[in-house]
């Protein structure tokens, strides 16, 4: 009997000092956007968690890159292969600049403006739309697109939340 009441003491310290932050509850469509900018944005050294990555796609996920002229598209798996890649572990930085959500059962899409920094310091905005999927108690997401923004053509206003 000592022992359990022992064992409940320590989790019960343990778990007052626990506090989830609500930003990060994949439980969440903003939560799990913001933990995959997280996961992006790398120190320089540092190596990503592809693991982590991962556990915010759905399995069969596909990530879009594309402009004007040109899309081109590879599965989860080699979108986690680019990301070993020795440029990413130099540095990068994203994160949100405004989004917009719309959801129904489940089932959700994230237009968000975004801005990112790259280890040699280029700049740039752009927009990413995110399709997610609500189960296992965690908003996964099903397809990432996303463009730069072009010299020229300035991201709407609407989507920087002016």
């Amino acid at each position: 009997m000592k022992f359990n009441l022992s064992f409940l003491m320590i989790f019960l310290i343990a778990s007052a000092g626990y506090t989830q932050d609500s930003d990060n509850d994949l439980a969440t469509i903003d939560g799990t956007i913001k933990e995959l900018l997280d996961q992006i944005t790398i120190e320089p050294g540092e190596k990503m968690d592809t693991a982590a990555i991962r556990s915010l796609f759905h399995p069969s996920a596909i990530l879009t890159v594309a402009d004007s002229s040109n899309a081109e598209t590879v599965s989860l798996n080699d979108f986690l292969v680019l990301l070993k890649d020795p440029y990413y572990e130099e540095g990068y930085t994203e994160r949100e600049i405004y989004n917009t959500v719309d959801e129904y059962k489940g089932v959700a899409h994230v237009f968000q403006s975004f801005y990112g920094k790259d280890s040699e310091g280029q700049e740039e905005r752009g927009m990413n739309s995110y399709q997610l999927t609500y189960y296992q108690g965690q908003w996964r997401i099903v397809s990432l697109l996303w463009c730069v923004e072009p010299e020229g053509y300035p991201i709407p206003a609407k989507y920087l939340g002016k």
